[in-house]
């Protein structure tokens, strides 16, 4: 692989329940809605689990994702081809943490962080239109 060894590691508060970042997380139609990097590959289960393989866009920079665990407060992906690595992501009221480490030519923390601020003004745009 080419690209140098990257990690990062960002922990936010966001306004949101557990179950809202867990339906934004695990759930394809929610994850599409605010991942930067657009479609998921088609096809997708209504829920990330275990052993599920999909792709997403960067460009034209191709990341295979596998998910090596999915629970209710968790999810890691191991990550190749424009990524060789995992990306962590944990939970709780009130907070989302996420750890990426890989090799890559792509900036990972700069990605990393425009996900989350995607994710964030998801949320809110969500929360405002429910009230």
């Amino acid at each position: 692989m080419l690209g140098t060894f990257q990690k990062s590691l960002l922990r936010i508060e966001i306004e949101a329940s557990e179950a809202e970042l867990r339906d934004c997380l695990l759930r394809p139609v929610q994850l599409e809605k605010w991942l930067l990097s657009g479609r998921l590959s088609p096809g997708m289960p209504e829920e990330l689990h275990s052993g599920l393989q999909f792709t997403t866009r960067t460009g034209p920079i191709t990341i295979l994702h596998q998910v090596e665990v999915a629970k209710p407060n968790c999810l890691r992906l191991i990550l190749s081809q424009g990524i060789d690595g995992f990306h962590e992501w944990y939970w709780g009221e009130g907070w989302l943490q996420s750890r990426l480490e890989g090799v890559s030519l792509l900036p990972l923390a700069v990605g990393q962080s425009l996900n989350l601020l995607s994710l964030r003004q998801f949320l809110s745009r969500k929360k405002a239109g429910a009230n």
